[in-house]
């Protein structure tokens, strides 16, 4: 029973509350810098692949195809995309230089909350090893709150709060789907945002959905806005739900 009072005791005071202070600072004069970038798995979010290929310039396609590794899970329909890292002894991450992040504004979710993690309850934990991790030496203090929305967690968090709304009823059931094509539409809508905007507007899908000319606008200009509307539409096509109208089909007349 003591050893159980402590182990409680042990996880209240490793899990933070937002507005609770905390000590960390990284850059060049840090010691460690970089080595959290090294051998290390980073899920790639449907948000943080557009972010990601748009600050390099390429395309969605490409960008999966040269800094991912795409891993189907079993009576899964969206499979795992995971950062890849480069093949060499220190097995570091491919945009991590001599100075740092070559895509800093736009690093993943998983880089921005560093050496922080989210609870379930809404509270925070270390990840980080202190034993490794010189920033958490650094004398920089701030509110977690604070912190979060300096490192610009918040858009990423409304983004994948819209994505766990697909995510989440997935995981609840194990879908017996035979045909490969949904699973392809499925990876296009959510992670090959360039592929599903081609589809969006290179076929009859604005003939067959009611979508106003506003919208149709912000599709075509902003390909945040065009990952919510890829949300709405799997979920859509997948469970059913009134995301989209369908456009009534013109009624014949006799004569």
């Amino acid at each position: 029973m003591n050893e159980l009072k402590k182990t409680e005791t042990k996880d209240k005071l490793l899990r933070m509350d937002p507005e609770q202070p905390f000590q960390f600072k990284c850059g060049p004069d840090v010691p460690c810098f970089t080595d959290c970038c090294r051998d290390i798995t980073i899920v790639l979010t449907p948000y943080d692949v557009v972010r990601l290929k748009n600050a390099l310039q390429i395309s969605s396609e490409a960008f999966l195809d040269q800094y991912t590794i795409i891993i189907p899970r079993e009576k899964r329909l969206i499979p795992m995309v995971v950062l890849k890292m480069n093949e060499d002894n220190e097995k570091r991450c491919s945009f991590v230089g001599e100075t740092g992040c070559r895509v800093y504004d736009d690093r993943p979710w998983p880089c921005r909350m560093y050496p922080l993690n989210m609870n379930d309850d809404g509270t925070f934990s270390l990840i980080a090893d202190p034993l490794k991790c010189k920033g958490l030496e650094q004398p920089d203090h701030a509110r977690i709150s604070s912190w979060l929305i300096e490192q610009g967690v918040p858009m990423y968090d409304e983004m994948n709060m819209l994505f766990s709304q697909v995510t989440t009823p997935l995981q609840a059931q194990e879908l017996d789907i035979d045909n490969p094509k949904i699973y392809q539409m499925t990876f296009m809508a959510l992670y090959n945002l360039d592929k599903f905007k081609e589809f969006v507007f290179g076929s009859s899908f604005l003939d067959r959905f009611v979508i106003d000319d506003v919208t149709i606008e912000k599709l075509k200009r902003n390909d945040v806005e065009l990952l919510k509307f890829a949300f709405d539409w799997v979920k859509f096509g997948i469970f059913g739900q009134k995301t989209l109208q369908v456009k009534e089909a013109p009624q014949k007349t006799n004569g």
